[in-house]
């Protein structure tokens, strides 16, 4: 709309999540190396577990920042809606990448209770434990942070799984402290332990994933579009509503009921006014198609000739 920059800040909001990206990548690529360089040295499967899992946190970052860019492209004939839906691409990658992590951190554990081992150098496995809480930590509030100002649910969801991630590191001390009292058998217990805190992000990860692979919405957004439409002058009365998310953007389809006696002129302007409105109320909306319909008199069915298609 003319006097609005709703576009140009899609543009922007992908800018910094990929900006909100990398810098986390580097940040988790930092501490999944010292922590790496700790289990060569020690031996700590619950410390290699935690680290396999970093690592798969730091590289959910690339799919994502990928997304991100595919998303900034321009619609085209094929693709009408634009790229926006590759963010959804990426999270299912982040589900596999979640459930490979779970693997190896199960696989590592239960061979390590069958081949028992003595974990060494217990107090660089503790800071190496309190290094990864906190980089995680720092990287789960900055990526929740930039995901809810620009609207990213895959970049909170990211962010909400850095953070299991730094309580999973808290766990790795349990399996030190439990090596330094002489029970072998702690470090990988620990680490089956991680493995199931692992599956817990896994299964939270897919529930947002299929919920926007299905298009599902907060329904309080559609009470917000629908409040935005009643309260557009000229608008008699609000039928369906349908919002999406394409990416961290949202579209909506509506139809609105207008005075049957308005010229095509006056339909078009109300419902110009109800579009201008729904971008108002909905903050990360960049489109919406409003479709003006005849308000009921007489008992007239203005559908009646789509009767048989509906």
């Amino acid at each position: 709309m003319k006097g609005h920059s709703h576009a140009d800040t899609a543009l922007e909001s992908s800018a910094e999540g990929i900006r909100a990206l990398w810098i986390s990548l580097a940040l988790l690529a930092a501490t999944t190396a010292l922590q790496a360089a700790v289990v060569a040295v020690s031996g700590s499967v619950a410390l290699l577990g935690d680290t396999i899992h970093n690592a798969a946190d730091a590289l959910t970052a690339v799919p994502l920042g990928i997304a991100f860019l595919l998303g900034r492209r321009p619609p085209t004939r094929r693709y009408t809606y634009g790229y926006g839906r590759a963010e959804d691409v990426a999270g299912v990658l982040i589900l596999l990448t979640i459930t490979a992590s779970a693997v190896a951190a199960a696989y590592t554990a239960i061979d390590r209770l069958a081949h028992p081992r003595p974990v060494t150098h217990l107090t660089a496995v503790a800071l190496a434990a309190l290094v990864g809480f906190a980089g995680n930590e720092l990287v789960a509030r900055y990526r929740i942070r930039i995901g809810r100002r620009i609207g990213s649910a895959a970049l909170v969801a990211d962010g909400l799984h850095a953070r299991t991630d730094g309580f999973t590191s808290l766990a790795v001390l349990l399996g030190a402290g439990g090596a330094a009292l002489g029970l072998p058998w702690a470090d990988p217990v620990i680490g089956l332990l991680i493995t199931l805190a692992i599956l817990l992000v896994l299964t939270q990860a897919a529930r947002q994933v299929w919920h926007r692979l299905m298009d599902a919405v907060d329904p309080a957004l559609v009470d917000k579009a629908e409040q935005a439409l009643r309260a557009t002058p000229g608008v008699l009365g609000v039928g369906s509503v349908h919002l999406r998310w394409v990416g961290h953007r949202l579209r909506a389809e509506c139809d609105v009921q207008i005075d049957p006696d308005h010229t095509l002129v006056q339909a078009h302007r109300i419902t110009l006014e109800a579009e201008h409105g729904l971008l108002h109320a909905l903050p990360r909306l960049t489109a919406a198609l409003v479709h003006a319909d005849p308000h009921p008199r007489d008992g007239i069915d203005h559908h009646a000739p789509l009767a048989g298609h509906r």
